[in-house]
């Protein structure tokens, strides 16, 4: 399974795709699309469209995974990235791939276990989870594998023919005296 990760700004986007086989990961490509000076908005905007689709069509992906939007300095860089983050949507969507999101908290929850983790943290983590020399740059491309990492992490396991529906027992199907050995399997009563 591979899963492709987008960090969108309106400077560099990053990009990062990895691939699982149920047992570990490994990293198939990442890097930055970066404006070049001069480049008016829609160029930009553009450049982004044309090399995410081209990525996309050379990695094939399952899913593609970008992060959501969670603040920005002011209206016009929020709306500069909101447009940016569409391109790579459609982008995404034009490949066929199934589209999640991810906040930036929960992104860094999963690959370093800290909800405000810093960049060179988060670069390092990657670099330990897919046994990389070095760590990937620029930040963006990290960012990027973070994102694909943290679906990785939200998916069920790969390759065992186990529906996780069926492994977690559900409000509507409890089992007596078992508990729950993390919070993803925890379900409250059903008459709380």
């Amino acid at each position: 399974m591979r899963i492709f990760g987008i960090d969108p700004g309106s400077v560099r986007t990053g990009y990062g795709c990895v691939e699982t086989d149920g047992r570990g990961v490994r990293l198939v490509t990442c890097g930055a699309i970066t404006a070049k000076t001069g480049d008016e908005f829609p160029q930009r905007l553009a450049r982004i469209h044309r090399e995410l689709s081209s990525l996309l069509e050379g990695c094939q992906p399952d899913y593609v995974a970008v992060e959501s939007v969670f603040h920005a300095s002011n209206v016009h860089s929020a709306l500069k990235l909101g447009h940016a983050r569409g391109v790579a949507i459609l982008a995404a969507v034009e490949a066929g791939c199934t589209v999640v999101e991810y906040a930036p908290a929960e992104i860094k929850r999963a690959v370093v276990g800290y909800g405000r983790a810093e960049k060179h943290q988060v670069q390092e983590m990657i670099k330990i989870l897919l046994g990389l020399a070095a760590p990937p740059s620029p930040h963006d491309a990290a960012d990027a594998l973070a994102i694909a990492i943290c679906h990785l992490h939200s998916m069920p396991p790969v390759g065992l023919g186990v529906d996780l529906g069926s492994r977690i027992p559900g409000p509507e199907s409890p089992v007596p005296n078992r508990k729950p050995r993390s919070w993803r399997q925890y379900r409250p009563p059903a008459n709380g």
